[in-house]
Protein backbone atom coordinates (compact mmCIF):
# COMPACT_ATOMS: atom_id res chain seq x y z
CA UNK A 1 0.00 0.00 0.00
CA UNK A 2 1.37 3.50 -0.91
CA UNK A 3 0.53 6.31 1.15
CA UNK A 4 1.17 9.83 -0.19
CA UNK A 5 0.84 12.97 1.55
CA UNK A 6 1.85 16.89 1.43
CA UNK A 7 3.76 18.63 4.22
CA UNK A 8 5.48 21.80 4.62
CA UNK A 9 8.32 21.26 2.00
CA UNK A 10 5.38 21.59 -0.33
CA UNK A 11 6.75 17.79 -1.53
CA UNK A 12 5.28 14.42 -1.65
CA UNK A 13 6.23 11.73 0.38
CA UNK A 14 6.05 8.27 -0.31
CA UNK A 15 5.83 5.38 2.67
CA UNK A 16 5.44 1.95 1.12
CA UNK A 17 4.68 -0.35 3.39
CA UNK A 18 5.14 -3.60 2.07
CA UNK A 19 4.67 -7.71 3.43
CA UNK A 20 7.37 -8.46 6.01
CA UNK A 21 8.09 -11.78 4.06
CA UNK A 22 8.79 -9.79 0.98
CA UNK A 23 11.22 -7.34 2.53
CA UNK A 24 14.93 -8.79 2.04
CA UNK A 25 17.10 -9.34 4.90
CA UNK A 26 20.59 -7.98 4.89
CA UNK A 27 22.68 -11.06 6.42
CA UNK A 28 26.16 -11.86 8.27
CA UNK A 29 27.76 -14.28 10.27
CA UNK A 30 30.26 -11.50 11.80
CA UNK A 31 28.84 -8.47 13.96
CA UNK A 32 28.88 -6.43 10.64
CA UNK A 33 25.64 -6.83 8.42
CA UNK A 34 25.97 -5.80 4.85
CA UNK A 35 24.84 -2.38 3.83
CA UNK A 36 21.49 -1.58 2.76
CA UNK A 37 21.20 0.76 -0.31
CA UNK A 38 18.77 3.78 -1.18
CA UNK A 39 18.43 6.45 -3.82
CA UNK A 40 19.11 8.51 -0.75
CA UNK A 41 22.05 6.57 0.65
CA UNK A 42 22.84 3.30 3.02
CA UNK A 43 22.84 1.90 6.36
CA UNK A 44 23.88 -1.33 7.79
CA UNK A 45 23.81 -2.55 11.42
CA UNK A 46 27.16 -3.51 13.68
CA UNK A 47 27.11 -5.59 17.36
CA UNK A 48 29.64 -7.19 19.11
CA UNK A 49 29.05 -10.38 21.47
CA UNK A 50 27.63 -9.60 24.61
CA UNK A 51 29.41 -9.79 27.56
CA UNK A 52 29.19 -11.59 31.06
CA UNK A 53 26.18 -9.70 31.82
CA UNK A 54 24.27 -10.45 28.45
CA UNK A 55 24.98 -6.69 27.40
CA UNK A 56 25.18 -6.28 23.93
CA UNK A 57 27.23 -2.79 22.21
CA UNK A 58 25.64 -2.10 18.76
CA UNK A 59 25.27 0.82 16.20
CA UNK A 60 22.73 1.40 12.99
CA UNK A 61 25.61 2.99 10.76
CA UNK A 62 23.81 5.72 8.09
CA UNK A 63 25.85 7.23 5.44
CA UNK A 64 24.18 9.51 3.55
CA UNK A 65 24.85 10.68 0.11
CA UNK A 66 26.29 14.04 -0.94
CA UNK A 67 23.08 16.41 -0.67
CA UNK A 68 20.95 14.27 1.61
CA UNK A 69 20.25 14.37 5.16
CA UNK A 70 18.58 12.07 7.58
CA UNK A 71 17.19 12.65 10.93
CA UNK A 72 18.03 13.22 14.48
CA UNK A 73 15.51 11.96 17.04
CA UNK A 74 13.23 14.97 16.71
CA UNK A 75 13.42 15.94 13.38
CA UNK A 76 11.55 19.12 13.72
CA UNK A 77 8.48 19.73 11.61
CA UNK A 78 9.01 17.49 8.73
CA UNK A 79 11.26 14.28 9.52
CA UNK A 80 11.22 10.70 10.50
CA UNK A 81 13.20 10.10 13.29
CA UNK A 82 14.73 6.31 13.61
CA UNK A 83 12.73 3.61 14.69
CA UNK A 84 14.84 0.12 15.32
CA UNK A 85 13.06 -3.12 16.39
CA UNK A 86 13.87 -6.09 17.50
CA UNK A 87 11.87 -9.09 16.75
CA UNK A 88 11.12 -10.96 19.83
CA UNK A 89 12.24 -14.49 19.02
CA UNK A 90 15.95 -12.83 18.73
CA UNK A 91 16.06 -13.37 22.55
CA UNK A 92 17.60 -9.72 22.83
CA UNK A 93 16.01 -6.23 23.93
CA UNK A 94 16.50 -2.95 22.68
CA UNK A 95 17.52 -0.83 25.65
CA UNK A 96 18.41 3.03 24.22
CA UNK A 97 19.19 4.36 21.32
CA UNK A 98 21.44 7.54 21.67
CA UNK A 99 22.31 10.43 19.04
CA UNK A 100 25.10 12.04 17.91
CA UNK A 101 25.05 15.92 17.90
CA UNK A 102 22.95 16.98 14.76
CA UNK A 103 23.22 20.48 12.43
CA UNK A 104 20.39 22.80 12.64
CA UNK A 105 19.34 23.48 9.16
CA UNK A 106 17.22 26.06 7.56
CA UNK A 107 15.88 26.64 4.44
CA UNK A 108 13.32 29.15 3.48
CA UNK A 109 10.72 28.56 6.49
CA UNK A 110 12.15 24.43 6.52
CA UNK A 111 13.82 24.05 9.94
CA UNK A 112 15.68 20.43 10.43
CA UNK A 113 17.74 18.52 13.15
CA UNK A 114 19.81 16.10 10.91
CA UNK A 115 22.90 14.89 9.84
CA UNK A 116 24.15 15.38 6.04
CA UNK A 117 27.06 13.27 6.64
CA UNK A 118 27.43 9.44 7.93
CA UNK A 119 26.62 8.98 11.25
CA UNK A 120 26.56 5.99 13.86
CA UNK A 121 24.14 5.79 16.28
CA UNK A 122 25.01 3.69 19.14
CA UNK A 123 22.57 0.74 20.75
CA UNK A 124 22.30 -0.73 23.88
CA UNK A 125 21.12 -3.93 23.62
CA UNK A 126 20.09 -6.96 26.06
CA UNK A 127 20.35 -11.17 25.52
CA UNK A 128 17.85 -12.52 27.54
CA UNK A 129 19.67 -16.13 27.82
CA UNK A 130 23.43 -17.55 27.47
CA UNK A 131 24.94 -19.01 24.08
CA UNK A 132 24.90 -17.60 20.82
CA UNK A 133 23.09 -14.48 19.85
CA UNK A 134 21.23 -14.37 16.59
CA UNK A 135 19.57 -10.48 16.06
CA UNK A 136 17.00 -10.28 13.44
CA UNK A 137 16.47 -6.27 13.95
CA UNK A 138 14.17 -3.56 10.95
CA UNK A 139 15.38 -0.18 10.81
CA UNK A 140 13.18 2.63 9.29
CA UNK A 141 14.99 6.22 8.59
CA UNK A 142 13.73 8.96 6.61
CA UNK A 143 16.32 10.19 4.22
CA UNK A 144 15.83 13.66 2.38
CA UNK A 145 16.91 15.82 0.03
CA UNK A 146 14.24 17.48 -2.65
CA UNK A 147 11.89 14.66 -1.72
CA UNK A 148 11.98 12.12 1.39
CA UNK A 149 11.94 9.25 1.01
CA UNK A 150 11.35 6.55 4.25
CA UNK A 151 14.21 4.10 4.00
CA UNK A 152 13.67 0.47 5.75
CA UNK A 153 15.92 -2.62 6.03
CA UNK A 154 15.91 -5.54 8.13
CA UNK A 155 19.33 -7.18 9.43
CA UNK A 156 20.25 -10.56 10.35
CA UNK A 157 23.54 -10.67 12.80
CA UNK A 158 25.29 -13.78 14.19
CA UNK A 159 26.92 -13.11 16.94
CA UNK A 160 30.18 -14.44 17.97
CA UNK A 161 31.91 -14.78 21.48
CA UNK A 162 33.48 -12.06 23.47
CA UNK A 163 36.77 -13.66 23.69
CA UNK A 164 36.83 -13.01 19.58
CA UNK A 165 38.86 -9.63 18.80
CA UNK A 166 37.02 -7.13 16.46
CA UNK A 167 38.77 -4.20 16.27
CA UNK A 168 37.03 -2.70 13.37
CA UNK A 169 33.45 -3.23 14.72
CA UNK A 170 35.32 -2.17 18.12
CA UNK A 171 36.30 0.75 16.22
CA UNK A 172 33.45 2.20 15.05
CA UNK A 173 31.53 1.97 18.09
CA UNK A 174 34.35 4.17 19.74
CA UNK A 175 33.89 6.79 17.08
CA UNK A 176 30.16 6.74 17.81
CA UNK A 177 30.99 6.98 21.28
CA UNK A 178 32.93 10.05 21.20
CA UNK A 179 30.39 11.59 18.78
CA UNK A 180 27.91 11.92 21.19
CA UNK A 181 27.01 15.25 23.41
CA UNK A 182 28.52 15.17 26.87
CA UNK A 183 26.79 14.76 30.16
CA UNK A 184 26.63 18.30 32.23
CA UNK A 185 29.84 19.81 33.81
CA UNK A 186 31.16 22.15 36.18
CA UNK A 187 31.88 25.06 33.12
CA UNK A 188 28.71 23.43 30.70
CA UNK A 189 25.61 23.31 32.12
CA UNK A 190 22.24 24.12 33.00
CA UNK A 191 22.17 25.77 36.33
CA UNK A 192 18.31 27.09 36.43
CA UNK A 193 14.80 26.81 34.04
CA UNK A 194 11.51 27.62 34.50
CA UNK A 195 8.25 27.40 32.15
CA UNK A 196 5.96 30.60 32.08
CA UNK A 197 2.63 30.51 33.93
CA UNK A 198 1.04 30.47 30.52
CA UNK A 199 3.65 27.80 29.04
CA UNK A 200 4.78 29.66 26.42
CA UNK A 201 8.43 30.41 26.96
CA UNK A 202 11.06 28.52 28.94
CA UNK A 203 13.59 30.62 30.69
CA UNK A 204 17.31 28.98 30.56
CA UNK A 205 20.18 30.42 32.01
CA UNK A 206 23.31 28.34 31.07
CA UNK A 207 27.02 28.00 31.94
CA UNK A 208 28.68 28.04 28.85
CA UNK A 209 32.39 27.07 27.93
CA UNK A 210 35.43 29.47 28.51
CA UNK A 211 36.35 28.89 25.24
CA UNK A 212 33.39 29.99 23.32
CA UNK A 213 31.77 32.56 25.51
CA UNK A 214 32.14 36.02 25.32
CA UNK A 215 30.58 39.46 23.86
CA UNK A 216 30.12 39.29 20.40
CA UNK A 217 30.08 35.51 20.31
CA UNK A 218 27.62 33.56 18.38
CA UNK A 219 24.90 32.54 20.74
CA UNK A 220 25.07 28.59 21.48
CA UNK A 221 22.43 26.25 19.49
CA UNK A 222 19.50 25.26 21.95
CA UNK A 223 16.64 22.36 21.43
CA UNK A 224 14.91 21.27 23.95
CA UNK A 225 12.53 17.92 23.27
CA UNK A 226 9.70 17.84 25.05
CA UNK A 227 6.53 15.82 24.37
CA UNK A 228 7.82 12.95 22.39
CA UNK A 229 7.30 14.75 18.53
CA UNK A 230 8.35 18.43 19.80
CA UNK A 231 11.46 20.22 19.52
CA UNK A 232 11.50 23.61 20.06
CA UNK A 233 14.23 26.40 19.66
CA UNK A 234 13.55 29.51 18.56
CA UNK A 235 15.36 31.62 21.60
CA UNK A 236 14.03 35.05 22.54
CA UNK A 237 16.34 37.98 24.43
CA UNK A 238 19.31 35.92 24.59
CA UNK A 239 22.04 37.60 26.56
CA UNK A 240 26.03 36.62 27.55
CA UNK A 241 27.60 37.97 30.36
CA UNK A 242 30.99 36.36 30.75
CA UNK A 243 30.48 32.53 30.89
CA UNK A 244 27.02 32.92 31.96
CA UNK A 245 23.65 32.79 28.89
CA UNK A 246 20.39 33.82 30.18
CA UNK A 247 17.53 32.88 27.15
CA UNK A 248 14.03 31.90 26.75
CA UNK A 249 12.77 29.58 24.52
CA UNK A 250 9.61 29.81 23.12
CA UNK A 251 7.59 26.92 23.16
CA UNK A 252 5.22 25.74 20.59
CA UNK A 253 1.76 24.20 20.69
CA UNK A 254 1.84 21.30 23.54
CA UNK A 255 -0.93 18.48 23.30
CA UNK A 256 -4.01 18.71 24.05
CA UNK A 257 -4.52 18.99 28.02
CA UNK A 258 -0.95 18.36 28.89
CA UNK A 259 0.33 18.59 32.13
CA UNK A 260 4.08 19.40 32.54
CA UNK A 261 3.99 18.75 36.33
CA UNK A 262 6.50 16.07 37.06
CA UNK A 263 7.69 15.71 33.61
CA UNK A 264 11.44 15.31 32.72
CA UNK A 265 12.51 17.01 28.94
CA UNK A 266 15.65 17.51 27.60
CA UNK A 267 18.00 20.19 26.65
CA UNK A 268 20.70 20.24 23.85
CA UNK A 269 23.14 23.19 23.94
CA UNK A 270 26.19 23.16 21.15
CA UNK A 271 28.47 25.97 21.49
CA UNK A 272 31.40 26.18 18.83
CA UNK A 273 32.86 22.51 18.80
CA UNK A 274 31.17 20.97 22.62
CA UNK A 275 28.00 19.91 23.09
CA UNK A 276 26.32 19.23 26.33
CA UNK A 277 22.45 17.05 26.54
CA UNK A 278 21.06 17.37 29.96
CA UNK A 279 17.66 16.98 31.68
CA UNK A 280 15.20 19.31 32.71
CA UNK A 281 12.85 18.15 35.26
CA UNK A 282 9.79 19.94 36.54
CA UNK A 283 8.11 20.05 39.33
Amino acid sequence: MMIISSGPRGLLIAVVSVVAALVPFYSAHAEMSAWADNEGGRMRLVALAPDAAGKIRAALQIEPKPGWITYWKEPGGNGIPPQITIAAESGVSLDAIAYPVPKHFFKGGIEDIAYDAPVTLPLSLTAAGKGPVAIDASAFIGICKDICIPFQANFRLKLGTAMQSHPQEEAILQAADASLPKPPSQDFDVTAHAMSPDRKTLSLTLALPGGAAGEGKAVPDIVVTGPSGHAFTKQIGGKRDGATFKVDVSIGKLPKDYDIAGKSWSVLVIDGERAMETTLAFQ
